[in-house]
């Protein structure tokens, strides 16, 4: 709808012809826009989605889904820009669904955003922030800030609380304000930070971050802190593991790195502790 808007279109046909429902959830501002807009759904009259979920989420309910799913995304800002690295396992419980899963989503060339939790919803959402960037360099002619974009994503999460979604991803960009890096989740909480680690394999990726990170990094340092940070992830995570894709946001936009197998990297932080080791014993 608000594309159709920015191009001069007339959407009173649609409204005059369709007749959406008006329970709790058919405000106008969501069913009777869902045929203009796709981040928009229509909903049975009187129905409660938070209210019905609970009879799968409720600890004494008998029918139970759980949601299992492990990866490990991290981001952290140095004087360069903002790293951004993922790997690139999916798994579905137990079971290793993908090995080569793309979990950095180009939204647009100034902005990234990471998937952790449901593949679907991180990007079927991450689309629809793009489709909304775009919506507001069109009519504003200049880019969409990092914070703004962040902020776009949480006010929709919002909006679907306690619905079900399973998302947790971090928005990382540069605007005229520089790098930006923010965490967004499915419950509509957003915040700033200078490092973030999403997933189940988050604290390993954490505890390398902490040791390594400095803001005066060399731009193949930071490379190296963000690949070593994922490989120590994915060996003590099972849910994690696969390529470590790498990406570094400057002011001229993203730039696609490098990807590793993590395979590689364990043969080559292998032999360098023998290295070390056996100068030390010297």
């Amino acid at each position: 709808m608000a594309l159709m808007e920015v191009c001069g279109f007339s959407t009173d046909y649609g409204r005059d012809h369709f007749s959406l429902s008006s329970g709790p959830f058919g405000s106008n501002s969501l069913t009777n826009n869902v045929l203009y807009s796709s981040d928009h759904f229509t909903i049975p009259e009187n129905f409660d989605p938070v209210e019905n979920l609970k009879q799968f989420t409720d600890e004494k309910s008998q029918v139970k889904i759980h949601f299992n799913h492990g990866t490990t995304t991290l981001a952290f800002k140095f004087q360069h820009g903002v790293i951004v690295a993922v790997d690139s396992r999916a798994t579905a419980g137990a079971y290793i669904a993908s090995q080569t899963v793309k979990k950095v989503i180009e939204i647009n060339p100034y902005l990234l955003g990471t998937m952790a939790g449901g593949a679907a919803d991180c990007a079927y959402w991450e689309r629809v922030l793009a489709r909304q960037c775009r919506i507001y360099e069109l009519r504003n002619k200049e880019r969409i800030s990092v914070a703004a974009a962040s902020k776009l994503l949480a006010n929709i999460l919002y909006n679907y609380k306690g619905m079900g979604l399973s998302l947790g991803t971090m928005i990382c960009g540069w605007d005229k304000k520089g790098p930006g890096l923010y965490y967004v989740d499915n419950n509509g909480e957003r915040m700033s930070n200078e490092m973030f680690s999403v997933g189940s394999g988050s604290t390993h990726a954490y505890g390398v971050m902490d040791c390594g990170h400095r803001y005066d990094l060399s731009a193949e340092e930071a490379y190296e802190l963000g690949k070593r940070a994922i490989y120590h992830a994915t060996y003590r995570d099972a849910f994690s593991g696969g390529i470590v894709s790498l990406y570094h946001m400057k002011k001229t936009g993203w730039e696609f790195v490098s990807q590793t197998n993590v395979l590689d990297l364990h043969y080559k932080y292998e032999a360098d502790r023998e290295k070390a080791a056996t100068q030390r014993s010297k």
